[in-house]
């Protein structure tokens, strides 16, 4: 399940922000392809590992953190274009609701 989910939010990813694909130039980012598949589930159970102890989640995405930095050279800058602060209000709004509306029924 979590190659799907991944697969599909970075293929989402690519629509919305095309040129996002050049940072994956290479991989297979065909919609359906292994590769696509296997780095989505990466990414995924990195979120979800990081949500068990969320008091450790320095420690937990450090090692991520340094492949990004390091040996990938991935430079947050150059995505400000894109993920201005409006973009990075709204999803941190859309976040809250959508923890909001799953607490719900336990109130």
């Amino acid at each position: 399940m979590a190659s799907t989910i991944g697969a599909d939010a970075l293929n989402r990813l690519f629509i919305v922000y095309p040129g996002a694909k050049t940072y994956f130039s290479h991989l297979d980012i065909s919609p359906r392809s292994a590769q696509l598949r296997s780095h989505g589930e990466k990414i995924v159970l990195a979120i979800a590992g990081a949500a068990q102890d969320i008091s450790q989640l320095m420690v937990t995405l450090a090692p991520l953190q340094t492949l990004h930095a390091y040996q990938l050279r991935i430079d947050p800058s150059k995505f400000k274009d894109d993920f201005t602060e409006v973009a990075h209000a709204a999803m941190d709004k859309y976040l809250s609701a959508f923890t909001a509306v799953l607490a719900e029924k336990y109130r």
